[in-house]
């Protein structure tokens, strides 16, 4: 019953996804309609694609299984950081200058951003790598679990799992591109949000419901107390879990892929709209999978343990809590992951594609591109970003010993954030921020994230690099957390002492905030 209710729906979802690549193929005939959908996205499909571009099967199946099993029900405050931090603060902060500042300087991409914020080719192709080598092992994360849910009702290898999702989601980003993202995101939106709740009440029912499963959860215990760590307000360990709340939450305004959906909204009444939704969606979604992980402790007599640390395979642990849930709510959940897979792989490789292009590979051209010769460009490298994650994401799961991989995907949000957050937004707020400061904060980022990679994979002991260092890299969540604080004071310390932009040069990219405009008065106060 299992199998033919989960074929049934994902035959449907499939047949959705493939009719909005092809009702979208119209928008995708120039560069800005490729990659921005025109700048004409309105509040619903800008919310929804930033909120499913931000949460993803890492989040449901990796994130929430381990942080809800380190940090019990406490493990919410990341989910509700994700959607006042990571959501609302940045939609009021960034949306509406990166919206108008990046249309007055026809910016397509944050690389594009940075060389004509500081009239700078080098500093656009420097993000424009950086961008390249750290997105290509977040891409391939977007896998994760998948085949462990998969395993709960199809006996099929996990490749095939792999290549159907890579090659649909490669369909409708090659035809429709921002467009057919956009419309499919919101799709894959709705199944998230009625998903997340159903999984959430399955589970507590199939526990006594609420009070009871607090209860059973109150009794376990944790080091250093005798019980209730796991429902404590704020968790067995504080300070770690402030730094994934700071982590998973600031790191959304430094990301390429989720600060592009500003770029291409419609208006500033659409930017307000967009920024309720938005924060709505991501209490719901985020908050609900933390939620839902941190009912995983009651689960530990079933969780797979990896016998070389004696930890939970954290993977193993949401897909564990789902196995005993009726059949159609593990059909909606196979849905739901899919849905957030795919929906953060296509605005992954849709950035990466557009990024490389633009910013590469035309300044690089000795001939003058086309419109229509950049976005077939851009079409090969979507087929060539997708081609790469998915083969990465195939060797990682035949080859376990293999750590590399895994360390990558770790480190990639710290040293995307890390670099780039403190430059683009002081850059869309203050003419004082200069070149020099942008490739320090580029350095910064990226030299934190080489060097929590090193330490892992060459088992480096930091016992003796003193309490704040060995703070710092006991992980990729700590390290990442110090990069972006630290770029937010490098840059405007570096920024006092060096060279400043022309004044002209600044008057004018900053005179699109004093432009004034008319409106109608149910969108503007006077």
């Amino acid at each position: 019953m299992t199998v033919i209710l989960c074929t049934i729906m994902l035959v449907a979802f499939f047949a959705v996804m493939i009719f909005v690549g092809f009702y979208t193929r119209k928008h995708a005939t120039d560069v800005n309609g490729f990659v921005l959908g025109g700048r004409a996205a309105g509040p619903w499909l800008t919310a929804f694609a930033f909120g499913t571009s931000y949460f993803s099967a890492v989040i449901f199946v990796g994130y929430a299984g381990q942080f809800g099993w380190n940090f019990g029900l406490a493990s919410t405050w990341a989910g509700l950081g994700n959607a006042f931090i990571g959501s609302l603060l940045a939609w009021n902060v960034l949306g509406r200058r990166t919206r108008v500042m990046t249309q007055h300087i026809d910016a397509k991409t944050m690389p594009d951003f940075f060389g004509k914020r500081f009239k700078s080719t080098p500093l656009k192709v420097a993000s424009s790598i950086i961008v390249f080598i750290f997105l290509i092992p977040y891409t391939a994360s977007l896998y994760n679990g998948l085949s462990s849910l998969f395993g709960l009702v199809f006996d099929i290898p996990y490749w095939v799992v792999i290549a159907v999702m890579a090659v649909l989601t490669g369909f409708y980003v090659i035809f429709g591109g921002y467009m057919a993202t956009a419309i499919n995101d919101f799709i894959q939106g709705i199944i998230m949000l009625f998903g997340i709740c159903a999984v959430i009440g399955a589970v507590l029912a199939d526990n006594g419901g609420l009070l009871k499963a607090m209860q059973k959860l109150s009794e376990v215990p944790s080091e250093g107390w005798a019980g209730g760590a796991f429902t404590s307000f704020l968790g067995p360990d504080p300070l770690a879990l402030l730094f994934v709340v700071i982590l998973t939450s600031l790191g959304t305004w430094g990301l390429p892929q989720m600060v592009g959906k500003f770029y291409a909204i419609k208006s500033e009444n659409d930017v307000h709209k967009g920024t309720v939704i938005s924060t709505i969606f991501a209490i719901v979604v985020a908050g609900g999978c933390y939620f839902l992980g941190g009912f995983g402790r009651l689960y530990g007599d079933k969780i797979t343990i990896n016998e070389a640390t004696g930890k939970p395979l954290f993977d193993t642990i949401i897909p564990t809590m789902l196995s005993t849930l009726p059949s159609i709510v593990i059909a909606v959940v196979i849905v739901l992951v899919l849905s957030a897979s795919m929906s953060t792989l296509s605005s992954l490789v849709l950035t990466s594609s557009s990024t490389f292009t633009l910013d590469v590979i035309k300044p690089a051209s000795k001939k003058e591109m086309t419109e229509k010769k950049q976005v077939s460009i851009m079409r090969i490298f979507i087929v060539f970003f997708i081609l790469v994650s998915a083969a990465i994401a195939i060797f990682k799961d035949s080859h376990p010993e293999v750590t590399f991989i895994a360390q990558m995907m770790g480190v990639s949000w710290g040293a995307l954030a890390g670099a780039f957050l403190a430059p683009f937004l002081y850059g869309l707020y203050w003419k004082g921020v200069t070149k020099a400061s942008t490739v320090v904060c580029f350095i910064w980022g990226c030299a934190i994230a080489v060097i929590q990679l090193v330490i892992t994979l060459a088992g480096v002991d930091i016992s003796g690099w003193g309490t704040v260092l060995s703070y710092v890299f006991k992980s990729s969540i700590n390290s990442g957390v110090v990069a972006m604080v630290g770029g937010l004071i490098i840059v405007p310390i570096i920024s006092m002492f060096t060279k400043k932009q022309n004044k002209a040069e600044l008057d004018e990219l900053f005179a699109c905030y004093e432009e004034k405009t008319e409106a109608v008065a149910r969108e503007h106060l006077k």
